[in-house]
């Protein structure tokens, strides 16, 4: 049952098979890096000097302690482990939402994410009665997806339930969840289209089948597009 979904399948994955264990500073801090080593720090502004400082190696971003990028949203936090501070989009253009499914229950998904040998930890998670967590900022990697590329360019959004249980996925959740997805849609860009909303299934190497045959794509996709437009 492992593989069908997220919480159970996912021990070690990401960290191992996507790459994602280090904490290496992202795409766009070396080629600002670079281009500062050839101007010289004389030519940057005060601001350009503080985004690249906190970009160096050990050096933390400071955050807002149980800060939420959905409201409403209630905040718990993931363990670091499963996980890699960034400041997405300005590193890592963010143009996917990956929906998961736990293959199992609530309090039991956000146990596994706080444990720091699970490996994996989505930025949401949306149980039956459409209440939504929020455990990682997404200006952070998640490890999610199975895939590094991914994981850096992507949402992950978990839903609580099994995925050959057409019943765990309640009228509150689809409802909750669509707004959340057509929230993050908005806030980079993205179109409401499946190839930016897309299932764990459907990335690069992945061996998980979540969200499963039972998920009603046509029926989320429809109230993704009604939130995102109103």
């Amino acid at each position: 049952m492992g593989a069908l979904g997220c919480v159970w399948g996912h021990r070690g994955r990401d960290r191992t098979v996507a790459g994602d264990k280090d904490r290496r500073i992202g795409r766009r801090a070396l080629l600002v890096g670079g281009a500062a080593a050839a101007v010289g720090t004389a030519a940057l502004t005060r601001d350009e000097l503080t985004r690249l400082y906190w970009r160096l190696p050990g050096v933390r971003k400071a955050r807002v302690a149980g800060a939420v990028d959905f409201k409403g949203a209630r905040w718990v936090a993931a363990s670091s482990a499963n996980y890699r501070t960034a400041d997405r989009p300005d590193d890592y253009r963010v143009d996917r939402v990956v929906i998961h499914v736990t293959q199992g229950g609530y309090a039991s998904a956000v146990k596994a994410f706080q444990d720091p040998a699970h490996g994996a930890a989505a930025h949401y998670l949306v149980r039956k009665d459409g209440r939504i967590t929020q455990l990682i900022r997404e200006l952070d990697v998640a490890f999610h997806a199975g895939n590094r590329s991914y994981n850096e360019r992507s949402v992950g959004i978990e839903h609580e339930g099994f995925v050959d249980r057409p019943q765990d996925f309640t009228d509150a959740m689809y409802a909750a969840s669509a707004r959340l997805t057509a929230a993050i849609c908005g806030r980079y860009g993205m179109a409401l289209d499946r190839e930016h909303v897309i299932g764990h299934v459907e990335v690069p190497g992945t061996d998980h089948t979540d969200p499963g045959e039972h998920w009603d794509w046509d029926r989320y996709m429809r109230l993704v597009r009604r939130v995102g437009q109103a």
